[in-house]
């Protein structure tokens, strides 16, 4: 992660892809749980399946204001991912309960276990935290994301969480960004913004105004 010679007043981030991936593939991952339900199914082909779901499942934001009624929606939304992924892969009929394996699974990717912290991240946060500029999570993600920060030792270093389930929109939407501004009372031209999609972290934040910065992973 590099840095420009302006200070910024907040430095947003993405999390998945930019923070923290998962290791080795969601599939993998899927496979690993699977297997101690009994059911054998190739990681390969469940990671395919995983991302043809994924793409056609639809944005995370929703407009539930009551957090169990959220967190139920959220469930709902990976829930059919899952069971599409599976569907695909031919491997859904070998469950004898997939609601118990799903809540295995869900509850998985809210731990430490399938996550890897790339290793420029910390040093990066450290910096900027010694500099005394504030950094916030912007993230089309749920509220696992609490949980997951706090398990992989980054939650500290965050003054603000911008998730899209809970906001209602989801990158690229001006929303999302605008929401995150005002947490912390700070014009568009003041802040930055990182992450790993061309569209949705570093176009999307330019068009609102913030200085986009594409961190290519990949």
């Amino acid at each position: 992660m590099r840095e420009s010679t302006k200070r910024p007043q907040v430095i947003f981030l993405d999390a998945v892809g930019t923070l923290f991936g998962v290791k080795g593939s969601v599939g993998a991952v899927y496979a690993e749980v699977a297997r101690r339900f009994g059911v054998e199914v190739s990681a390969a082909a469940l990671n395919r399946a995983f991302f043809q779901s994924f793409r056609t499942a639809g944005t995370p934001a929703f407009d539930e204001t009551d957090p169990e009624a959220l967190q139920a929606r959220e469930f709902a939304w990976w829930l059919a991912i899952a069971t599409n992924t599976f569907k695909q892969a031919d491997a859904l009929h070998q469950f004898s309960d997939f609601a118990e394996f799903f809540a295995a699974l869900y509850a998985h990717f809210a731990t430490a276990h399938p996550w890897i912290v790339y290793t420029d991240v910390k040093p990066a946060l450290e910096r900027w935290q010694r500099m005394g500029v504030p950094l916030g999570i912007l993230s089309n993600f749920d509220s696992r994301i609490y949980a997951v920060l706090e398990s992989l030792a980054l939650e500290p270093f965050f003054a603000s969480i911008t998730i899209s389930t809970e906001v209602g929109a989801a990158k690229p939407d001006p929303k999302i960004f605008a929401i995150a501004l005002q947490k912390h009372q700070c014009s568009p031209d003041a802040a930055w913004h990182i992450g790993d999609s061309f569209e949705e972290d570093y176009q999307a934040a330019k068009a609102v105004g913030i200085r986009g910065l594409w961190l290519r992973r990949k």
